[in-house]
């Protein structure tokens, strides 16, 4: 069986990294992997509008295989507890950690996958492996995140996960990464890879935000201007990813909260979740997948590849402020020509002031090519933009 996966995987192409120098950025911005992963998030964003973290939801058999897959992670952070050392450095047990990971990993993917999709699994264990930080610096930032949203749209991509997984895979699934993102980070003191410090979304994550502010943009029971209220955060942050993430950092750093995170305190302002959600995935593009000090540690393969899309295509958006249709209605996920693209008008980029982003990495109407992971909106969503079209370019906090 080892023998058939390894000359599977021969016929691939080969997964390595393609960004090499600046020059490199807008072939990285004009890929398929760039777009379908825009599709992705915005996708996933349209889905799990309305939806609170801890609602029932459907989990496939696939979701809970990959889900065990933590647990045994997790494991082996009781098996490798932190070295006693000084506290101002990532204590270096971490490195003991990754190296149990990285030899643990190939074993638990090649049970969990499919006979017919296991030639995906080296290029899968690529970017989950890169996904839980840096063993030479013992950092963590959002290039590693970005490596587990690979992974996640990759899992699709192969049809390894269904379109009816596509709330889970964020609520569940990537929730349960971002758990093991913290456990690591807590105990083995890792420090924030690139951190802009106070002028950063966030030290470690920034699509937590994105998806977390997403939902809330259906039947919030709390104004953007609330989140930062202890009240609203000692109730909610079991139930939304972002108020999960206000949690986590309250707990991390002291002083005010504008003060250590200007940049979180700023979208208070913001009128609407919608409008947040929209800023955020600008800034996303502008601050995390345009900077080539990220993007040179991304591994690409065939899931997720780095060749151009055709001439023409453009990005996806999120449509959000309507609860999202069932999934049979929702999503053309990784399955070509099944459902013609539906153009719908841009919408207005977002945000505040400090969300304000001039981006010069593609179209962002809602169309895409016939291949990019991408949920198409529902024609309800209309009215969202309608109603935003009056508020031009750069959307104010009034």
């Amino acid at each position: 069986m080892a023998s058939a996966i390894h000359q599977a995987a021969a016929k691939l192409p080969a997964i390595a990294k393609r960004v090499q120098n600046l020059g490199d950025m807008g072939v990285w911005q004009r890929s398929r992997a760039f777009h379908d992963l825009i599709g992705y998030i915005n996708g996933t964003s349209s889905a799990i509008q309305g939806i609170k973290t801890t609602d029932e939801m459907f989990e496939s058999e696939m979701v809970k295989k990959l889900l065990q897959l933590f647990d045994a992670l997790e494991k082996l952070v009781e098996q490798n507890p932190p070295l006693e050392q000084p506290q101002r450095f990532g204590n270096k047990a971490y490195r003991d950690w990754a190296q149990a990971m990285r030899e643990l990993l190939p074993e638990l993917l090649e049970q969990l996958l499919p006979d017919d999709k296991k030639r995906y699994q080296f290029e899968l264990g690529q970017y989950l492996t890169e996904s839980f930080g840096n063993a030479t610096r013992i950092d963590y930032g959002t290039g590693h995140e970005l490596s587990f949203l690979f992974f996640l749209c990759s899992l699709f991509k192969a049809e390894i996960l269904q379109e009816g997984d596509i709330v889970s895979a964020a609520l569940r699934l990537f929730n349960r990464y971002l758990e093991l993102a913290r456990q690591l980070q807590r105990t083995y003191n890792m420090e924030p890879a690139g951190s802009q410090g106070v002028w950063s979304l966030d030290d470690f994550q920034f699509v937590p935000f994105i998806w977390g502010s997403a939902q809330l943009a259906v039947k919030s029971p709390f104004d953007p201007s609330k989140f930062v209220d202890e009240e609203i955060i000692t109730q909610y942050k079991d139930h939304f990813m972002f108020i999960s993430c206000i949690d986590y950092i309250c707990k991390v750093k002291t002083g005010h909260f504008g003060e250590h995170s200007n940049q979180l305190w700023s979208i208070t302002d913001v009128p609407s979740w919608a409008k947040i959600n929209a800023g955020l995935v600008k800034m996303y593009q502008k601050e995390i997948l345009s900077k080539f000090p990220v993007i040179q540690h991304v591994y690409f393969g065939e899931l997720m590849a780095f060749e151009p899309v055709s001439s023409g295509t453009t990005l996806s958006n999120a449509r959000l402020g309507h609860v999202a249709p069932p999934p049979s209605k929702r999503i053309c996920i990784g399955t070509p020509n099944l459902v013609p693209p539906v153009p719908v008008a841009s919408a207005p980029p977002p945000p505040a002031e400090s969300l304000s982003i001039e981006l010069n990495v593609g179209d962002s109407s809602s169309e895409s090519s016939d291949n990019s992971v991408v949920l198409r909106p529902s024609t309800s969503s209309a009215s969202l933009v309608a109603a935003s079209e009056g508020s031009g370019d750069k959307l104010s906090k009034e």
